[in-house]
């Protein structure tokens, strides 16, 4: 078990090697198969996914890992058709831990590709559907799911968030009873109030429209519902049928919420990320790691984006690509380890 650190990466690398710690050598030593789920999520919904596994689980049971998308209308690959290019971030850590020996299960969020579409209703069935507490509780029934297949390892699973997806890892943690998750990962994960991290957000980047949005929040948080008559630039920052959902996220505080949680964690995030910048909105949640009895470790990547991606020039954007080299060794050197794979 790797003991409690913060630790602030300076390029480090690690050994791959997974291939050479596999029981099964040969055919069963590398590769991969995937099967198509479905699974019931919060409120009726249903949820599809992705369960990838090592081709050695035909022979032994393996460790498994639930990946949480992040914000925004993010598939179970970690695209968004909102950004100018695809990131495939989740789907490059499936076949990265695959390779390592740990299954993985990502889904489509409610609303997203093959799951349960919004409701065409009215807004306030829209607003029920896109509820906190569903988005949360799908993250539970993902790991319900995951275990349920005789590949797993029950016993040794664990939740993988980015971005926004940590936050709802973070919720979920407490919901789930039997077979609990023996540690998570939070990758691009604020450590503040999403309230602070919006409002930072677009002060750097729409400084102009900072009181508005800011009056918009406070109403959000007030009443858990968007304003009918925003501004048409506010309007894709807060669709009117996710108020609810708002109101809890915008108040959800990360770092109180991993202070109360005594699974193995690995925080990873990349030093050149600019909608979770480092250190000041990592810091609360390094803070709490530090806090904690629990094994824990804080990793922060130079050069490395929001999506975990090598900046290769000062204007990349960091969407595109595989997985940084130092992102992709860190993440298998701490699971393995800690899941006995």
């Amino acid at each position: 078990m790797i003991g409690r650190r913060a630790l602030l990466a300076a390029g480090l690398s690690f050994p791959l090697a997974a291939h050479a710690n596999s029981p099964w050598k040969g055919y069963y030593a590398s590769g991969m198969h995937q099967r198509a789920v479905r699974f019931a999520g919060g409120d009726g919904a249903t949820l599809a996914g992705t369960l990838l596994l090592p081709l050695w689980s035909e022979l032994q049971k393996v460790p498994g890992i639930v990946l949480v998308a992040g914000s925004g209308p993010t598939d179970r690959d970690g695209n968004n058709p909102l950004t100018p290019e695809r990131t495939d971030v989740l789907k490059r850590i499936a076949e990265l831990l695959a390779a390592a020996g740990i299954a993985t299960l990502r889904y489509d969020k409610r609303g997203i590709g093959g799951s349960t579409q919004r409701s065409r209703g009215t807004l306030e069935e829209q607003e029920r559907f896109f509820a906190w507490d569903n988005f949360v509780g799908d993250v539970a029934a993902a790991h319900g799911e995951l275990v349920k297949h005789d590949e797993i390892k029950s016993y040794a699973t664990a939740l993988l968030g980015h971005s926004e997806g940590g936050l709802l890892v973070l919720a979920a943690v407490p919901s789930i009873g039997k077979n609990r998750p023996h540690g998570m990962v939070l990758a691009s994960t604020p450590g503040r109030p999403m309230r602070e991290i919006v409002r930072a957000q677009v002060a750097r980047g729409a400084p102009h429209l900072v009181d508005a949005v800011e009056r918009t929040m406070a109403t959000i948080q007030a009443s858990g519902h968007v304003p009918a008559d925003l501004p048409i630039e506010l309007q894709a920052l807060f669709p009117r049928y996710v108020g609810p959902y708002l109101q809890r996220m915008l108040a959800f505080d990360p770092a109180q919420a991993l202070l109360g949680l005594d699974l193995a964690c690995l925080l990873l995030q990349g030093a050149a990320d600019r909608q979770v910048v480092p250190m000041e909105d990592v810091q609360p949640l390094i803070d709490a790691l530090g806090k904690r009895g629990t094994p824990g470790e804080a990793v922060i990547v130079p050069g490395v984006s929001h999506n975990l991606k090598l900046m290769n020039w000062p204007s990349d954007s960091g969407f595109g690509g595989p997985l940084a080299p130092a992102v992709a060794a860190k993440l298998v050197d701490w699971l393995v380890p800690m899941l006995g794979a």
